[in-house]
């Protein structure tokens, strides 16, 4: 259901869209009408491009071979994505390593059976070299290869909803799905929008919301007049906020290495970025948290359009501070 918000011309009003699909989202745009039918059919189309679960899903017949062919240009733009990141972080992020996550599961309960022939054995049907785009056809070098696009999936949906926003002429909106956002101009109070980042903290429970830092996803020295006549932009967070561990006076992130096919220790608790798109935040982001925060910075110098803030555990229990130069321009406060 939309509710409105009054804005300061009479034509138009700010709307709330929000619900839950696989995860909540949130929904704020200033429009001169709802657009709930709208939003719904971007989120229909969504799933049924990239939901794995959905056997007759444009991702599911391409791993059942059944298509090869990409008509929509959504899912074209998504793969290019991946492949980008996938080569510029060497292999680190990688949507074919859905078969290594299903082995190891969600902890090490099976660490004991499993072989470095298990692995090996997998890792023949694995890697982002081994499938690619000609044309508009996808190409597999090994049948076996399947893909799972939940790395960048929230951050590509907040994306096709911006984009049918940007097709109706809506100068400011917040999109938020499962955390990913992405933004422009400015919120109903004429303010630049203002975004979290949560703590990780040890709760299993999963309800602490305690914030470590505010942003705004438009620099300091900029007006929200000025943020009115600027492009959008994209932020994601990816974190073990629930899955690390603290081992001999130090903290350690449980992640999946797709180039070495088990599970690494990294430094990385917790990583945002901040892009042109939702899509290539949700992506770096996953990739920040493999990559650990040396190689996070090399991935800026490739990709200079993004920003980094990454949460890590120290050589204590207390948690440190990694950022690029970039990313000081969007702080508003830090919770140290």
């Amino acid at each position: 259901m939309a509710f409105a918000f009054t804005g300061c011309q009479q034509s138009k009003q700010y709307y709330v869209y929000s619900g839950q699909l696989h995860t909540p989202f949130h929904i704020k745009y200033e429009y001169s009408e709802p657009l709930d039918k709208e939003i719904k059919a971007e989120l229909d189309r969504f799933y049924y491009l990239f939901n794995v679960f959905d056997s007759t899903s444009v991702v599911s017949q391409i791993n059942r071979n059944e298509l090869t062919t990409l008509e929509d240009s959504t899912f074209r733009t998504l793969f290019r994505t991946a492949m980008l990141v996938s080569a510029y972080t060497d292999g680190a992020y990688d949507i074919t390593c859905a078969p290594l996550i299903n082995l190891w599961g969600f902890g090490f309960s099976k660490k004991d059976s499993i072989t470095p022939e298990h692995i090996d054995s997998i890792q023949q049907f694995v890697g982002y070299k081994k499938i690619r785009l000609e044309g508009n056809k996808i190409v597999k070098d090994d049948p076996r290869l399947i893909m799972n696009c939940s790395s960048l999936a929230d951050g590509t949906v907040c994306d096709m909803i911006a984009d049918m926003f940007d097709r109706h002429g809506i100068e400011n909106y917040m999109i938020e799905f499962g955390g990913e956002i992405v933004t422009k101009g400015v919120n109903q109070r004429g303010d630049y929008w203002r975004l979290g980042i949560t703590r990780p903290t040890d709760d299993s429970t999963g309800l602490s919301q305690e914030l470590q830092a505010t942003i705004r996803l438009w620099p300091e020295g900029q007006t929200p007049e000025t943020a009115k006549n600027n492009g959008r932009r994209g932020m994601a967070t990816s974190g073990n906020y629930r899955n690390f561990y603290v081992k001999d006076g130090k903290k350690y992130a449980h992640t999946i290495d797709p180039r070495e096919g088990c599970p690494v220790q990294r430094d990385v608790l917790s990583a945002t970025i901040i892009a042109p798109t939702g899509q290539l935040a949700d992506a770096c982001a996953t990739a920040c948290m493999v990559l650990g925060s040396e190689g996070a910075e090399m991935l800026k110098q490739k990709l200079p359009e993004i920003e980094y803030f990454l949460i890590c555990g120290g050589d204590s229990t207390d948690y440190k501070y990694v950022e690029s130069p970039g990313f000081k321009k969007y702080l508003i406060t830090l919770n140290k």
